[in-house]
């Protein structure tokens, strides 16, 4: 039998970075600087964005879709050019208009409820909620959740699906908020939002200190 051991290192030997908010030409998570491409695709606007009619004309901002691999943790990613805020704020992405993948939503919400035993007294908690497309299953069990979305566009059709929704960005400031008001979820869940948190370290401590003390996360 072949077998493999894997020593991690401890968050204190990381380089100083990864402690704060990612520097600019450093890694997202441990903060090495990023010297390695992994593929260069030019230049690209942002995706999910238009132009409107009035600014056909207008220059259209491009930014570089460069991929970097860190040579310390591994970690593939693009440099960050513009701030969340100026792409999540009003976002153009609904999740409800695939109907192949409500029906995959529809199936997670039964296999959670079963595997873990979710009730009227359990809470869950999806993080980057969109337009309410899963936790509106957890709803219509009688489950009770709550949303956390940036974009407020989007947020107000998951609120009209009776989907209660925190109009926020998550990290670990919007955990402790919530923690205070009394959520300790069972069950925290995320779908296509990890590949694109600017401050990884920041989202990832802020599961850690909402989720309760027996609670499962998935990703």
């Amino acid at each position: 039998m072949l077998t493999t051991s894997v020593v991690a290192e401890s968050p204190a030997t990381w380089p100083a970075a990864a402690l704060g908010a990612p520097k600019s030409g450093c890694c997202r998570f441990c903060g090495t600087p990023l010297r390695h491409t992994m593929v260069d695709l030019g230049m690209s606007p942002l995706c999910e964005s238009f132009v409107p009619a009035d600014k056909v004309n207008a220059m259209e901002a491009f930014y570089p879709l460069h991929a970097w691999v860190c040579e310390r943790c591994f970690l593939v990613q693009l440099e960050e050019y513009v701030s969340g805020e100026e792409i999540f704020t009003d976002y153009a992405y609904f999740s409800s208009f695939s109907d192949s993948w409500l029906d995959h939503c529809r199936r997670y919400v039964d296999q959670m409820i079963d595997q873990l035993g979710l009730t009227s007294k359990s809470s869950v908690v999806e993080v980057a909620s969109n337009d309410g497309y899963l936790l509106q299953y957890f709803v219509q069990r009688g489950v009770p959740c709550l949303g956390i979305e940036p974009a407020g566009n989007v947020a107000k059709f998951a609120e009209e699906k009776g989907v209660p929704t925190l109009v926020k960005f998550f990290g670990r400031q919007t955990a402790r908020e919530l923690v205070a008001a009394g959520q300790r979820p069972d069950l925290i869940l995320g779908n296509n939002v990890l590949a694109q948190v600017p401050d990884l370290n920041d989202f990832v401590g802020g599961l850690k200190i909402l989720l309760g003390p027996t609670g499962v996360i998935t990703i």
